[in-house]
């Protein structure tokens, strides 16, 4: 098994909360890391026909016999098993009875906040993070990771990564899919899919999604739901809050693993990444999604927003997880550090009254040293702090 950074978390979760649930894109591990930190726990797993049609025939009945230490996964096959859950941890008393786990964050979400609210402590488990793969046999570079991805059943075997997410999409997108709404047109949906690809790292523009892919805009907004829900999209927001200037409110749009978003791209290995027209878009990605996950694996609520105002100011990325130490992040995929990169660090860092030392430019490049405008800090250094 690959250490998870996020078992900590979870064992934790079980001495505080009587239910532990771990949501996260299908493949991510959950499964994995749920039955090694809790090795004697009884795993149900309701994929599996028979016991989903036990839990959802009998739900009551099929919560009273199981074991007090059990691991339901995929949980929101059954949604008729959260108020049963409920009843009999209520009833016990005890702390760490139940491990849950789903892969559609708005079913699960929805059933935990009707049936389960303040019994559950929630986890959420991301694909791999770059220092979760230095875990690995052969650890990859920077480069490397970002085309392969982070789902961990590309470094336990040796499946060519185009194999795996034409699987990954015409398998686990597609159930998801079905399961969420009664989408029958697959190919347009895959159609919207990639054009969800090549506007990564822009702003949302849903009527250009929709017009694009011949869908109405309704139905466009719905399938960005069902992408988020599935954990393959995610908007990151704008920072708004400064009332002197004229900032845009509309987010960006990212992908949750940039290996699904290489293959979406059609990108077919690290050299054409390194050549290809969205290579910065794909390394924009990469830094924000990895900065994403450092906030999951240490439990904790991660404020990330980007700047842009009307006179094309922008910063790539404003961490302001720590409210006494703000970070302005600009993002760039070339591998020579150049003094201008600072520009708007500068000007957005005066307005904002953030210190220089806390303005940074993480680049391709292998070396992390300062300027008298900021920092300049390598991917890698980056991506392991």
């Amino acid at each position: 098994m690959i250490p998870r950074l996020l078992t900590e978390e979870a064992k934790k979760m079980a001495t505080w909360f009587p239910i532990v649930s771990v949501m996260g894109p299908r493949q991510s591990g959950k499964s994995t890391l749920l039955r090694n930190a809790f090795p004697d726990y009884t795993y149900l797993n309701l994929e599996l026909g028979r016991l989903r049609d036990s839990a959802n025939t009998d739900p009551e009945g099929f919560m009273v016999t199981q074991p007090v230490h059990s691991f339901i996964d995929e949980m929101q096959y059954a949604p008729d098993l959260f108020p049963e859950m409920q009843a009999v941890s209520d009833e016990r008393h005890e702390t760490g009875q139940y491990l849950i786990s789903g892969s559609q964050n708005f079913l699960m979400n929805k059933n935990i906040t009707e049936s389960l609210a303040g019994r559950v402590g929630i986890l959420e488990l991301l694909p791999l993070s770059y220092k979760e793969a230095q875990g690995v046999p052969s650890v990859p570079s920077v480069d490397e990771f970002t085309f392969r991805g982070g789902y961990p059943h590309l470094y336990e075997t040796d499946v060519p990564e185009g194999t795996f997410y034409s699987s990954y999409l015409s398998t686990y997108v597609r159930r998801d899919v079905s399961t969420l709404s009664n989408i029958r047109d697959f190919s347009s949906f895959e159609t919207f899919l990639r054009l969800c690809a090549q506007s990564s790292g822009e702003l949302l523009n849903t009527t250009h999604l929709s017009r694009e892919s011949q869908i109405s805009l309704n139905t466009a907004k719905g399938w960005l739901n069902i992408l988020a829900a599935s954990y393959i999209v995610f908007l990151l927001p704008p920072y708004f809050s400064n009332a002197r200037k004229r900032l845009t409110k509309t987010p960006k749009l990212y992908f949750y693993d940039t290996g699904l978003l290489c293959y979406l791209l059609g990108i077919r290995n690290v050299d054409e990444l390194i050549r290809h027209p969205k290579r910065g878009a794909v390394f924009e990605n990469l830094i924000i999604e990895e900065t994403l996950k450092r906030g999951f694996n240490a439990n904790s609520e991660s404020r990330l927003y980007f700047y842009r105002d009307s006179n094309g100011v922008e910063v790539d990325l404003m961490d302001m997880t720590d409210s006494l130490s703000p970070q302005l992040i600009e993002i760039k995929s070339g591998i020579t550090p150049r003094d201008d990169f600072f520009r708007h660090l500068k000007t957005v860092g005066r307005d904002l009254d953030i210190p220089i030392e806390q303005r940074q430019v993480v680049y391709r490049g292998k070396s992390s040293f300062r300027t008298p405008n900021g920092r300049f800090v390598s991917a890698k250094d980056y991506l392991l702090k």
